[in-house]
């Protein structure tokens, strides 16, 4: 299994440009909120959802990547799928809405990042992209605030 700092470095490599980074830093988060809202119906019943057990696989595997990151993540996938689970609670329609208006809306705008970047999304390559992509977000976070410059340094 790759290293946090492998999946973080070979996502790295396609995000340099600064207005790409940022563009992540809205783009991915309503891409995963997308997701959920999308998948937090059906309710399996005793709680659980699509939306619940995808967030409880991505959650098992950043833990095992990082404990740090891998905390942080979970209690942001925890906000995402209560809040998914708000959001879906209402009428079709605004699920509907909310979950593709999210979902279109975070991906125009990944893709105008990528436009400046001058590189396609890291995901072409290789679909764990889609997972590290949310991670990465935490990580350039953190380094902006001055934290885990051990990662930094390695990445």
């Amino acid at each position: 299994m790759k290293t946090l700092v492998d999946h973080l470095a070979q996502y790295a490599a396609y995000h340099r440009d600064r207005r790409n980074i940022f563009s992540h830093f809205i783009g991915i988060p309503m891409i995963v909120l997308s997701i959920a809202v999308l998948l937090a119906r059906p309710a399996l019943g005793f709680g659980l959802s699509p939306a619940l057990l995808l967030a409880l696989a991505a959650a098992l595997f950043y833990l095992r990547l990082d404990l740090r990151f891998g905390v942080a993540m979970t209690a942001l996938l925890a906000l995402t799928v209560w809040g998914a689970a708000q959001l879906a609670a209402g009428t079709t329609a605004a699920w509907l809405g909310w979950g593709v208006g999210l979902f279109v809306v975070g991906w125009i705008i990944q893709f105008v990042g990528h436009y400046y970047e001058g590189r396609k999304p890291a995901f072409v390559d290789d679909l764990s992209g889609l997972i590290v992509g949310p991670l990465f977000v935490l990580a350039e976070l953190a380094f902006l605030l001055g934290l885990r410059g051990d990662v930094q340094r390695e990445v």
